[in-house]
């Protein structure tokens, strides 16, 4: 057995433990350091609407039904802030109880966080709606690629 080594100072580790490795979230996801190098900045990450009236005027914008979620988008008008995209999601009751409802929200916030960033458009509102039986359980990587074929439908028009 080797002996055992002496802590550094400052270090509140035991003597007798190696030091552990420092895991970060970026690891957990197959980890290249590419990955964490095309996190967005600040400037580009959406701002989550809040407010009822924000999603009222983006539901009478444009819509796609996508087979995950149901999206509704609209370009902000020159009167209004346009210093970024805004996002919101948003579920109703048949979707499920809280718990289901609360999954298919985390779900579409998780796939809107990868892709808004290279597909959304400053100046624009986005919303996402969850679908019943749909949202939840659908495949990760089609959910994302329903949002980039919504935002490119969006755009094209």
């Amino acid at each position: 057995m080797t002996p055992p080594v002496a802590p550094k100072a400052g270090s509140t580790a035991p003597a007798d433990r190696a030091p552990r490795a420092v895991f970060s979230c970026a690891d957990a996801g197959g980890g290249s350091s590419e990955s964490a190098a095309a996190a967005p900045s600040a400037a580009q990450k959406p701002v989550v609407m809040t407010k009822r009236s924000d999603f009222l005027r983006a539901s009478r914008g444009l819509r796609h039904a996508a087979p995950g979620f149901h999206f509704q988008a609209r370009k902000r008008d020159e009167s209004e802030p346009a210093s970024g995209m805004r996002v919101g999601y948003t579920c109703s009751k048949k979707v499920g109880n809280a718990v289901a409802r609360n999954r298919a929200k985390r779900r579409l916030r998780e796939a809107a966080r990868l892709v808004l960033p290279t597909h959304g458009r400053p100046g624009w509102d986005y919303v996402l709606v969850g679908k019943a039986g749909a949202t939840a359980e659908r495949d990760f990587v089609a959910l994302q690629a329903d949002l980039v074929a919504a935002l490119k439908r969006v755009h094209r028009l």
